[in-house]
């Protein structure tokens, strides 16, 4: 992810010039016109009052005229290449005055103002002050006069690490002038800081390196870069930036960890259940019925249609597929502190790469939507990205979109924090539909760990992530 500049003009420079024929002879007004100057034995000219009458026209005749004089500069001769020659010393002067800061143009101004007065006034003390401001105006200019001949290249050692791991970002920058660089300053900006670094001066295809470090102490999506290279003076009268990369993202998943056979044991409890539900075509045989036109008669059951007289199916119960629905509440006010939510985010991230790892059905809710479950690092991205939202408990409404949308989900996990109170818990239970498992993981880290029954709910509280291999394993039993 690098850029180098180049030698030749910009695009967009008004460098193009125009060439044409001599403009033609205007034509001359009626006799007696104010307009029409004649003098005889001369040739009409092309800058008669009759040629500029239509200055005072319309917008669109002004436009019109300055088209001409631009086609009448042009055929005069030398202008073309005089203009080609001032394509570039333009370009820099445009360059040069749009690096002035908002404090050179006060420092400018302030001079010019001091050597008004002292001309007006004949205050020999605020001339020496002008003359100093516009010097000082001057020498600053002299420090963006020069291309900037770099190529930079901006690269991470990782772009997906967990909390408290190292991520580095590298970055090179490289001379690719035939001539030396002035020094300069390197910055790149880091999640919401920057970082500032000085460039020496850089002999032809010479290049420094430079390692930043990432911060990863918290979950978080870090943005880094662009890198841009800064010239100007000490004083910030004059800054010249140019930007060479693209932004890199560096994810810093939440912490997880790998649950047990043990501490998964809902997971494997609930695979290949029967329920009340009939089908014709299962593992779970229930009983026969008399045959009817439609049915698969790889189910006939030849023996008893046999000793009946009539055809007999078989039925059988519905056997289901574990799914597991992770709903994590979203909501400032489902947690304490900070520290709660990062636990409970931790905790979902946890139970969802198990559901992954086991070729679970699995669907994670939150307050904002849906997450993606595709992969594991799909679902640990869009944790890294959530924070919280509404300020309202959102436990009971979640539960309820669990009933309406994964009716048929054999397990329901709720994970929120300490402050939502235990009548919640029931009412959400009980709305769940029969024959779902719930299970609710409550964060709170000024408590033991513990399992309780709140209704139909198992809820299981954890201080820390530690502590949910533990505690889900004692609600397994």
């Amino acid at each position: 992810m690098s850029h180098s500049s180049s030698g030749g003009p910009e695009p967009g420079e008004d460098h193009a010039v125009v060439h044409g024929p001599a403009p033609a002879t205007p034509t001359s007004s009626s006799p007696g016109s104010a307009d029409s100057v004649s003098v005889p034995g001369s040739a009409p000219s092309p800058y008669s009052l009759g040629s500029l009458a239509s200055v005072t026209g319309s917008g669109s005749t002004t436009g019109r005229w300055r088209t001409s004089a631009r086609a009448r500069m042009g055929a005069i001769p030398g202008w073309s290449t005089a203009l080609e020659r001032t394509v570039g010393p333009r370009r820099e002067a445009r360059r040069i005055l749009g690096s002035v800061s908002w404090l050179g143009w006060v420092a400018l101004g302030a001079g010019v103002a001091c050597v008004v007065l002292a001309l007006v006034l004949g205050w020999g003390e605020a001339m020496a002050g002008g003359v100093a401001l516009a010097a000082m105006f001057v020498v600053a200019l002299a420090f963006t006069i020069g291309r900037q001949t770099y190529e930079v290249d901006l690269r991470l050692s990782d772009r997906r690490v967990t909390v408290g791991e190292r991520a580095l970002a590298g970055v090179i920058v490289t001379n690719t002038g035939g001539r030396p660089t002035a020094p300069a300053r390197l910055e790149v900006p880091l999640g919401a800081g920057e970082i500032s670094i000085p460039l020496p001066l850089l002999a032809a295809g010479a290049d420094v390196e430079e390692l930043i470090a990432v911060p990863t102490s918290r979950r978080s999506v870090v943005s880094v870069g662009p890198a841009r290279t800064v010239r100007g003076d000490p004083l910030g009268l004059v800054r010249s930036a140019r930007t060479w990369t693209d932004t890199l993202e560096v994810y810093v998943h939440p912490r997880t960890i790998r649950l047990s056979s043990a501490s998964a044991g809902l997971l494997h409890d609930l695979e290949g259940r029967a329920t009340t539900d009939l089908t014709d075509s299962d593992l779970s045989f229930h009983a026969l019925r008399e045959y009817t036109p439609g049915d698969d008669r790889r189910y006939i059951h030849w023996r008893s249609s046999a000793r009946t007289g009539t055809l007999m199916v078989r039925q059988f119960e519905e056997t289901r597929r574990s799914h597991v629905v992770v709903a994590l509440s979203g909501t400032a006010a489902d947690y304490d502190e900070p520290e709660e939510f990062e636990t409970a985010i931790s905790a979902t991230g946890s139970l969802g790469l198990q559901a992954i790892t086991e070729e679970k059905d699995l669907t994670v809710l939150t307050t904002a939507g849906a997450l993606p479950t595709v992969s594991g690092r799909s679902l640990l991205d869009a944790l890294t990205r959530l924070t919280m939202r509404s300020p309202r408990s959102e436990v009971v409404a979640m539960a309820r979109q669990i009933a309406s949308s994964h009716a048929r989900a054999t397990l329901a996990v709720l994970v929120f924090g300490s402050p939502v109170p235990l009548r919640d818990v029931r009412a959400a239970g009980s709305v769940l539909p029969v024959g779902m498992r719930a299970l609710a993981i409550r964060t709170d880290p000024y408590v033991e760990a513990s399992v309780a029954a709140v209704g139909s709910v198992t809820v299981v509280t954890v201080p820390t992530l530690d502590s949910l291999a533990r505690g889900l394993h004692v609600a397994a039993l």
